[in-house]
């Protein structure tokens, strides 16, 4: 009950004897810089699943295939164009980049690049849900990793950490919130939503806040 109850309550990122003490930290501890590596390489690791399960996208890019139906440009282009405009809403919201930042897109890209070569792709429609699962557990535990760092988030984490600090809320209330306005957004445009973008967009935000609350604990 404790878990479940932390999960759905962390209003904050947690820090431990290894988090930098400054986002823009440009020369942090070895450890920390080992946990920061490795909570991307588990984010690219997660994404890989969901994209390998065949059981549908995520919701961004939902949205972007939203945006491409609407004003004609290539999906890659729509994504760009979207973590531009997360980027530039974190300057009202006051949120400072980091080498976290910088490494999230190039670790995580990595990893999908290569893992997907290695990862199964289920047929049978069960094994599809439960690797969507999967995925979006092991987001959430490499979320746990990456944010307690504390050397910058990427686009859409640093808007979740904003939008929390702005309004009081629960880490996995604002996540939840970001992921099923974005999706709902992108299906009213023409995205395409299957089981796995609504697994995601209702899951993340607890399972983001579980990492959190996992990785806290482990090293408390």
């Amino acid at each position: 009950m404790k878990l479940i109850s932390a999960t759905f309550t962390i209003k904050k990122i947690p820090k431990v004897v290894w988090s930098s003490d400054d986002s823009f930290n440009l020369k942090p501890k070895p450890l920390t810089f080992i946990f920061l590596v490795f909570g991307l390489f588990l984010f690219g690791l997660g994404e890989s699943l969901l994209i390998t399960s065949g059981a549908g996208v995520g919701p961004y890019t939902v949205l972007a295939q939203g945006i491409s139906n609407l004003t004609n440009w290539s999906l890659g282009l729509s994504t760009f164009v979207i973590s531009i405009f997360v980027l530039m809403l974190w300057i009202p919201l006051k949120q400072k980049p980091g080498m976290g930042t910088i490494l999230n897109a190039f670790i995580i890209a990595l990893t999908i690049e290569f893992s997907v070569y290695f990862l199964p792709y289920p047929e049978l429609y069960p094994l599809k849900v439960l690797q969507v699962v999967i995925g979006v557990l092991t987001i959430g535990i490499g979320s746990g990793f990456y944010l307690i760092c504390n050397l910058g988030a990427g686009p859409r984490d640093g808007l979740m950490i904003g939008l929390q600090k702005l309004t009081k809320l629960p880490i996995a209330a604002v996540r939840g919130t970001l992921e099923i306005s974005v999706v709902t957004i992108g299906w009213y445009l023409g995205g395409t939503v299957g089981i796995g973008t609504l697994l995601f967009a209702f899951g993340i935000g607890p399972c983001v806040a579980l990492g959190l609350y996992l990785v806290d604990k482990m090293f408390d």
